[in-house]
């Protein structure tokens, strides 16, 4: 069963999440509040397994809300259901500690299906993949071979980083990687401002060889990178 605290002003949409996963999805038991002060009290007298928080709110905003709980707790999962998509306003939510974004409107399915997502993050599992491929729009990467593969046919050599670093970001597709994180795996023991800058020039590359569309990499300031695919 997994303890969910919704905090949200909107009474509709409370409703339809909260029917939505406990009686027809199953599995969940969701808490309500409807401002960032009662999610905040809410927060420390139950517990929950994730949050999720709207960010307009009378009261406490979720940006304020989150913060607090930042404060004294890194752990428990938080996303941001919002139709706020302005950059500043997603790097905001990031560097105040948000795990990942739910854009407005969505369907209890699709918030099912980001729960379980950031949950999988957080206890550090991942699916196996033994081929070590991966596909990304257009292309697939082969990880192993470190090479991308076009639908075309052609094939784009990488470095052994270069997959390695995608290969991460594909593991966390539609994720902000912290740069704290990949500056670990791949730069450790390195200068960290050599390792900050190395870490951009490769990031250009990667962007020059994924010249299509379908495929983007997306710098979230002050943060990390994330991966975003549209096909």
């Amino acid at each position: 069963m997994i303890k969910l605290l919704l905090v949200e002003d909107d009474t509709y949409l409370n409703y339809i999440v909260k029917s939505g996963l406990e009686d027809v999805i199953g599995g969940y038991e969701v808490l309500i509040a409807e401002n960032g002060e009662e999610g905040l009290k809410a927060w420390k007298e139950h517990r929950p397994d994730v949050i999720i928080a709207d960010i307009e709110m009378p009261v406490m905003n979720g940006f304020d809300m989150v913060g607090k709980i930042r404060e004294v707790d890194g752990n428990t999962p938080i996303l941001f259901a919002s139709g706020r998509i302005m950059p500043k306003d997603v790097t905001h939510g990031y560097i105040l500690g948000a795990n990942n974004y739910v854009k407005k409107p969505f369907n209890p399915e699709e918030l099912s299906a980001h729960i379980h997502a950031v949950l999988k993050m957080r206890s550090g599992a991942r699916y196996r993949n033994e081929t070590e491929t991966y596909k990304l729009g257009i292309y697939t990467l082969n990880a192993g071979h470190s090479f991308l593969l076009k639908t075309n046919g052609e094939k784009i050599q990488l470095t052994a980083r270069e997959a390695g670093l995608l290969k991460l970001l594909c593991e966390n597709k539609n994720e902000v990687v912290k740069k704290s994180i990949i500056l670990e795996l791949y730069w450790q023991g390195q200068d960290e401002y050599f390792a900050s800058r190395s870490l951009d020039v490769f990031v250009t590359k990667l962007r020059k060889k994924l010249k299509d569309e379908s495929v983007e990499i997306q710098t979230v300031k002050s943060v990390g990178l994330m991966l975003v695919t549209n096909k």
